[in-house]
């Protein structure tokens, strides 16, 4: 992932951290769950490495879905049957 695509998933999000995957391996053998990550170290993080990205990440008409839980799954669903 480049500069230009984050910043725009950071545009429609609002926040790096909504972005962020805390399953990433170098997230568990980095021990980063016992540091707080401000947005700065977040977007630098997604910079370095493509897994602390949460995916899947989809963009219908400036509208963002992020992973694929279950809810995000409905929702895409909704949202593409109102197409």
């Amino acid at each position: 992932m480049n500069i230009s695509q984050l910043e725009e998933l950071h545009t429609i999000s609002g926040s790096y951290e909504v972005l962020f995957s805390r399953r990433a391996q170098l997230y568990k053998q980095r021990d980063l769950k016992n540091k707080i990550l401000s947005e700065e170290t977040i977007k630098e993080l997604l910079l370095e490495h493509y897994t602390f990205l949460k995916r899947p990440v989809l963009i219908f008409d400036k509208t963002l879905f992020i992973g694929n839980s279950a809810a995000v799954v409905a929702k895409v669903k909704a949202f593409l049957d109102e197409q």
